[in-house]
């Protein structure tokens, strides 16, 4: 049996820790998605703390058809949507904070990286968000789930609740729609024919 499988076996059973156990284990990955989605540290940790408030409410009813893992994904992307619908509806969708700290975890101290090399990589990875950003949120998530989180075809399927097709053509879509972005985006082209000198 899995690890995870125990943990939510004793989580139904009312064990808090077993749960707190889960959300440690799921906490950082979760809120990576709510993150690339939402651009904004605030915004992302309320997505996350959402996203295990409707995994807690929701437990009782898990069957395990999937994994822990692909479950807590689909309800993690459920709640990132319905959070875009509401932004979208205030006309709020606000990238300030992704543009004003560029890098996130990119440090200037990095070993054998000059500062300036540190700041070329920090505007490429800002370039590359902005890019993301303006793909929609479908192909936003499912380039998040493939390339950032590295799920699996099977997994993403799952918590996408789509077939394996879909999968594929959704993300062969929205590669090349990332792809458009990056061609158009004059800064960003300027950064990569600089990265590959």
């Amino acid at each position: 049996m899995h690890p995870d499988d125990i943990l939510v076996q004793q989580s139904k059973s009312g064990n808090i820790d077993a749960f707190d156990e889960l959300i440690k284990r799921y906490e950082s990955k979760i809120y990576t998605v709510a993150y690339r989605f939402t651009g904004n540290h605030a915004d992302a940790n309320d997505l996350a703390q959402e996203t295990f408030i409707r995994v807690y409410q929701s437990l009782p009813s898990f069957r395990g058809d999937s994994s822990f893992a692909t479950w807590l994904y689909r309800i993690a992307s459920n709640v990132c949507r319905d959070e875009l619908r509401r932004q979208q509806r205030r006309k709020k969708i606000s990238l300030d904070e992704m543009i004003s700290q560029p890098g996130g975890n990119l440090s200037l101290a990095d070993d054998g990286v000059s500062p300036e090399e540190s700041l070329e990589k920090s505007e490429l990875q800002r370039a590359v968000h902005r890019c993301l950003n303006s793909l929609s949120d479908e192909q936003r998530l499912i380039l998040i789930m493939r390339e950032i989180q590295e799920l699996s075809y099977d997994e993403i399927a799952a918590a996408l609740d789509c077939s394996l097709g879909t999968v594929k053509s959704r993300l062969n879509r929205s590669r090349q729609a990332l792809k458009q972005k990056v061609m158009v985006d004059r800064e960003l082209s300027t950064l990569i024919s600089r990265q590959a000198k």
